[in-house]
């Protein structure tokens, strides 16, 4: 298998903190360098839940694929702003349930891009697992792209997982939502959470990694976060903490973080 694309691996900037690699640092992996771990670690000294964030954010991500995969039988999913992969990702989760289920992963991060071919590496033979380089900021190419190896006459799971406090307008996050799910087939579904503004010490974590040098993040209140969903059928629980969506045994834990799966009709 080829190696990493050199102009890729030249554009990482290592001294310049990453949001890819920063979260990636939150959840424990080693795709991260010495600037990235300094502005996480002066997020966890004011914020020291956000790696349970990380964590439960995953967890959220793997109920909501197994629940459109093996419950609502949807095969086609469009992971809009992926980050490094790390365990459990989107395709694994899917093409576990359904070998024949498609994904296209769309990241614009040049570390994220460099680690595809490894992530592709894990797909299955009966489904297709590819990337597409593109800004969420741009919904038509990302689609015009995905419309390549995804049939959008057929349901597809659209997936937005806390990626959006990156643009600080919430209007421009509704029109880029609302671009991508008019593009979807009935029957289609909106996954979606971000981080809320429902603790001082999340805000404080938000400051500190501004401070650090890493790109701003806006949280939202969770009332922000569900019009994000306007026009869409939710499913139950509706809008909740992400710890509580269809959380089955798992321990009852409060994260700064909402959100939720909704249906095209």
């Amino acid at each position: 298998m080829a190696g990493p694309d050199p102009d890729l691996a030249a554009s990482l900037q290592a001294d310049v903190p990453h949001a890819a690699r920063i979260w990636n640092y939150w959840m424990g992996g080693k795709d991260n360098f010495a600037a990235d771990r300094a502005a996480g670690d002066a997020v966890v000294t004011v914020y020291p839940e956000i790696a349970d964030m990380a964590r439960t954010s995953r967890t959220f991500l793997i109920r909501a694929v197994r629940y459109l995969a093996a419950e609502v039988g949807i095969r086609q999913f469009l992971d809009i702003g992926t980050g490094l992969p790390t365990m459990q990702n989107t395709h694994q989760v899917a093409q576990g349930i359904a070998p024949e289920s498609r994904i296209v992963y769309v990241d614009n991060d040049p570390m994220v891009l460099v680690h595809a071919r490894a992530l592709l590496a894990g797909s299955t033979t009966e489904g297709l697992t590819t990337y597409v380089d593109a800004d969420y900021h741009d919904p038509e190419k990302i689609l015009a792209a995905a419309g390549e190896s995804l049939d959008l006459t057929q349901p597809v799971a659209i997936m937005y997982m806390g990626v959006l406090g990156y643009e600080p307008d919430p209007e421009v996050i509704r029109a880029i939502v609302g671009t991508t799910v008019r593009a979807a087939a009935p029957g289609s579904h909106l996954v979606l959470w971000d981080g809320t503004n429902t603790s001082k010490s999340v805000v404080d974590g938000a400051d500190k990694l501004a401070e650090s040098g890493g790109v701003p993040y806006i949280l939202r209140s969770p009332d922000e976060i569900a019009s994000f969903f306007g026009g869409l059928e939710l499913v139950e629980p509706g809008l909740t903490q992400i710890t509580q969506w269809r959380r089955g045994d798992d321990p009852d834990e409060y994260i700064d973080a909402y959100g939720a799966v909704a249906r095209k009709g």
